[in-house]
């Protein structure tokens, strides 16, 4: 009997002791990446997917930004809206844009005093604001994201649009809705406020809890530059000028590989960070298909490579939309006018480049230097002469092993044998003669 109570009382502590496990959580610093870019993007939704993978009890996002792009935001609003534990923002001095929409989506929000967060209108590059279209679109995410986790409708709509009048939540009447700290906690966008991470996991009875610092790993940071505007714009210059290097020289050179290596690096970043899908890798491939038809095979340049460079320059420019949903006229016209400027000014960059690689030392063994005038006995054999080079009597000028150079009337050809070696200085007679190739024998 006693071994029986002895045996309940051990499986007892075994179980407290289960229970008493360290609670484990992830806490992310958006704070030192800035703006909200497709890199940051990938970099959530790799964290979200390891805290599933561990079973941890809370991810905590410390949030300090001015915004960034919106179809990166919404990327990350649907990350934390699927994910299972227990998600907390927080906003450690502001939150505005999207990272508003951001803070949303978690199930809890926690302000620092003096925050800030709101002002969600989207705008262009220029800081212009957004269409009527882009507008109404985002202040859906928003009020979707506010229903999903119970929090004010209209004053999530009131971040976006400043028709929406919500007394006493902006200064100016006619911007849109940026809360203080008190104001969030009393229209409850907001759940509490702490001033420090250790604060706000004693009010989540996680004060005992492992801290997971999670940060941005070196793949991450080099996505961040790939997809950089100025980055991709210069990789797109660089395939070009390979592309067009490549073509005007023979053989498969460092320029081919060059182009190769830039576009890989545009599209695998941009497939990585879902700006891209594999219908835009097809449809530059088709273009630059149709555009090395044009320069390989066929005379001039006509529709065949304009078609080509078309698809091309319309695959990059959805690889730099994002979202159709957010596209307009503007966005579209803005972002074709800088990539063809990009296209245009690397093809004439190549040109140029091209023609003065002589006066560098380093690609002298690659541009030929000397020229064979006509002045001094070197012509080059044509069509035109295939009827009257045969039959012709000269002298070899080198040894023919079987190629070699022939005297004709004073003009020095390349000739060749039909296999067989004639030394210099030997009497020979031109057997054929079709365009280039002339064939000689011994007399």
């Amino acid at each position: 009997m006693r071994i029986m109570r002895y045996l309940n009382y051990m499986a007892l502590l075994l179980l407290l002791a289960g229970n008493a496990q360290a609670q484990t959580v992830y806490h992310v610093n958006i704070k030192p990446e800035g703006m909200i870019d497709p890199g940051v993007a990938a970099f959530i939704e790799r964290v979200i997917e390891d805290a599933e993978a561990a079973e941890v009890d809370a991810i905590v996002f410390e949030i300090d930004t001015f915004g960034g792009r919106v179809d990166a935001a919404t990327v990350i609003r649907d990350a934390i809206l699927d994910a299972n534990a227990l998600t907390i923002a927080f906003v450690n001095k502001r939150a505005i844009s999207a990272g508003a929409l951001i803070s949303l989506a978690c199930d809890k929000i926690v302000m620092t005093q003096a925050s800030t967060m709101g002002a969600t209108t989207p705008v262009d590059g220029s800081g212009t604001k957004g269409s009527d279209k882009t507008v109404s679109y985002m202040r859906a995410e928003m009020r979707a994201t506010a229903e999903r986790t119970g929090r004010d409708v209209k004053i999530a709509e009131a971040m976006v649009d400043e028709r929406i009048d919500v007394p006493g939540l902006s200064a100016e009447a006619g911007r849109p809705a940026t809360l203080t700290t008190e104001q969030a906690l009393n229209y409850q966008i907001a759940d509490e406020t702490a001033e420090t991470l250790s604060e706000l996991l004693e009010i989540y009875d996680l004060g005992d809890a492992e801290i997971v610092e999670i940060e941005l790993n070196w793949a991450e940071h080099v996505l961040r530059m790939l997809t950089n505007p100025v980055v991709t714009s210069i990789l797109l210059a660089v395939a070009m000028f390979g592309l067009v290097s490549e073509v005007r020289t023979p053989g498969w050179g460092i320029g081919g590989t060059l182009s190769l290596v830039a576009l890989a690096l545009f599209f695998g970043s941009h497939l990585i960070v879902h700006l891209a899908d594999w219908q835009e890798l097809g449809l530059f491939a088709v273009g630059l298909g149709l555009l090395i038809l044009e320069l390989v095979a066929i005379p001039g340049f006509g529709l065949v490579g304009l078609a080509g460079v078309g698809v091309m320059l319309a695959s990059l420019v959805m690889t730099q939309l994002g979202d159709y949903q957010l596209w307009t006229i503007g966005e579209i016209a803005a972002i074709t006018g800088r990539l063809a400027a990009s296209m245009i000014g690397a093809i004439v960059l190549s040109f140029a480049l091209l023609r003065s690689l002589s006066k560098f030392a380093a690609f002298n063994r690659l541009v030929l230097q000397t020229e064979t005038p006509a002045t001094e006995g070197y012509v080059a054999s044509s069509r035109e002469h295939d009827t009257e080079l045969v039959d012709s009597e000269g002298v070899s000028a080198s040894d023919l092993r079987p190629a070699g150079i022939g005297i004709f009337a004073g003009q020095r050809l390349d000739v060749v044998t039909d296999g067989e070696f004639i030394e210099a200085q030997r009497a020979i007679v031109v057997v054929e003669a079709r365009g280039n190739r002339v064939v000689v024998k011994a007399l």
